[in-house]
């Protein structure tokens, strides 16, 4: 009998929150790998807001999802048939592997990486993947942090927001605040990871909060949410200040127009930039950003949290985390 593997497929567009009508299980055939080709049995995708844009159909730096595809996912598995050199059986491998339990990788350049034997599967898919690069290169190289600066960070108790605050403080920032929801994910910034204060969006006045922590302004605001939080570090910047566009995750469930910012003026009063970037432009540079990322974590200076799902059919329940404040961390879906 042939053996069997799980797929989930884009079913239709989603209108806000993604459940059992936006995707689709299916079961088909194990693939058989055809020349250069490898097929990987997936052990873990990595859960990340940029999932659900790709679901729009909406112009985006890759194109959506098509209706009845495999939904797009970043991921970790096992080679276990294999017609690709660099690819032998039996080697973990990261790639855009899908929600899937097997992935066919093809000889294109860029298709898959062969993981060092050892490595811890949540680490590869948070502070030593993506999400460590995308916190890496967007504060360092878009950022441009000073010693003495003062750092905000929207998102704080998020994947990527947790690693920007500690990287902030690693490199000298006098002052580091973020963003979160909830005093539990407050407490944990500020008693676990080294930030020096935290604002709770959910009950206190953010507008506020940042007047009081921040009274010489912020010389480096990361941008993981939009909206109202947004507007209220736009109105609180200091002089030169860098505005650092990650994500806008609390418009991406949203239909409706984006509110407009009404504090974009500051950015020409205070003379300040404000700059979009996106991971794929520092693919190049990956390793050496690794090689930092590792030796922060042995010296213990930079600490990571994971918030694991287990079921490929929890999937969508794992990606509405992100939008619903139920994740302290990086979301991981294990198989």
């Amino acid at each position: 009998m042939t053996e069997q593997s799980r797929r989930l497929v884009l079913a239709q567009r989603p209108s806000g929150m993604v459940d059992d009508t936006i995707v689709r299980l299916e079961t088909v055939d194990v693939p058989e790998p055809g020349p250069g080709e490898a097929v990987v049995q997936v052990t873990h995708l990595s859960i990340d807001p940029t999932i659900r844009t790709w679901m729009d159909d909406a112009p985006g730096y890759l194109p959506p999802i098509e209706i009845d595809a495999v939904i797009r996912s970043g991921g970790l598995g096992t080679v276990v048939a294999s017609q690709n050199d660099h690819f032998p059986v039996g080697a973990t491998i990261f790639g855009m592997l899908g929600w899937q339990d097997h992935a066919v990788l093809d000889d294109t350049p860029g298709a898959g990486q062969v993981v060092p034997d050892g490595m811890d599967p949540t680490a590869v898919l948070s502070v030593f993947g993506v999400t460590g690069m995308t916190a890496y290169f967007g504060l360092l190289d878009i950022g441009e942090p000073k010693e003495g600066d003062t750092v905000v960070v929207s998102g704080a108790a998020g994947a990527t927001g947790s690693v920007v605050g500690q990287i902030a403080k690693i490199k000298g920032a006098a002052n580091v605040v973020g963003i979160a929801g909830g005093p539990e994910k407050c407490a944990w910034l500020v008693d676990e990871l080294g930030f020096d204060a935290a604002i709770d969006y959910k009950s206190e006045s953010v507008s506020k909060r940042l007047h009081e922590l921040c009274p010489d302004g912020i010389d480096v605001y990361f941008e993981n949410v939009g909206g109202e939080i947004l507007d209220a570090c736009l109105a609180n910047l200091a002089l030169k200040a860098r505005v650092v566009c990650c994500g806008a995750i609390s418009a991406y469930n949203d239909r409706g127009e984006a509110p407009g910012l009404k504090n974009y003026f500051s950015l020409i009063t205070r003379r300040a930039r404000m700059e979009g970037f996106l991971i794929l432009d520092y693919q190049d540079r990956f390793a050496e950003a690794q090689g930092d990322l590792f030796g922060w974590v042995l010296e213990g200076k930079l600490k990571h949290s994971v918030h694991v799902v287990d079921g490929l059919e929890r999937a969508p329940e794992a990606l509405n985390l992100l939008f619903t404040g139920g994740n302290t961390g990086k979301v991981i879906v294990a198989l």
